[in-house]
């Protein structure tokens, strides 16, 4: 997409793009929509939430970040990106086995536990698609100059509504799936494939 002219930034034009952006970028499959599905089949709603927010929080904060030039530093060290790449790949292998060796939420005495605010918020330097989404709006939606930070703070201010909507739709969509998932063979089943899917949406960093 190219670059409005600078008067035309921030605009309701603007803006209204910058929302579809957001929401489409938000509600499409990705580790974090996965993680938050198989939580709340496995924890329930409610405790989900912690992870919706961090997520929530986390795209933005990196968002921030990235405009204030960190991408650049990064980016003159490319074995950080790779070892970071690698953690990430660790993380979440290990967040998809605790998730899927859980117990079901009926049995009373429920296993492992659902990823917290902070593992989430974290989660996302080390996740594709939050690459992805930070850098996109800032090469489409931004613009170099005196106004680009005040228009990464917008954007970054559009992503929190649209991520904690998107992660409640996708763990709700897990709390659905529960009610068919009543045995603990069917929980875990469901949950393995999940985590399969986790480990898939990871294979553009070593692409």
């Amino acid at each position: 997409m190219p670059h409005p002219p600078m008067s035309a930034a921030m605009t309701l034009a603007w803006f209204t793009a910058v929302c579809l952006f957001a929401f489409a970028m938000a509600m499409t499959p990705g580790p974090n929509n996965l993680i938050a599905t198989a939580s709340g089949a496995t924890f329930g709603l409610r405790r989900t939430i912690p992870q919706m927010w961090g997520v929530a929080i986390g795209a933005p904060v990196m968002l921030i970040l990235l405009g204030l030039g960190v991408a650049q530093a990064m980016l003159a060290y490319p074995g950080l990106q790779r070892g970071m790449s690698w953690v990430g790949a660790a993380y979440l292998l290990w967040l998809a086995w605790k998730i899927a060796t859980s117990g079901p939420t009926e049995a009373g005495n429920i296993e492992g536990a659902p990823p917290t605010l902070i593992q989430s918020a974290l989660f996302q330097w080390v996740n594709p698609k939050a690459w992805v989404l930070c850098l996109s709006a800032i090469a489409t939606y931004t613009h170099a100059g005196p106004e680009q930070m005040n228009e990464i703070l917008v954007i970054a201010a559009v992503f929190i509504p649209m991520t904690f909507v998107s992660l409640a739709v996708w763990a709700q969509f897990g709390v659905a799936m529960s009610r068919w998932l009543t045995s603990p063979l069917r929980l875990r089943l469901f949950n393995g494939t999940m985590a399969m899917l986790m480990l898939a949406s990871l294979a553009p960093l070593f692409l």
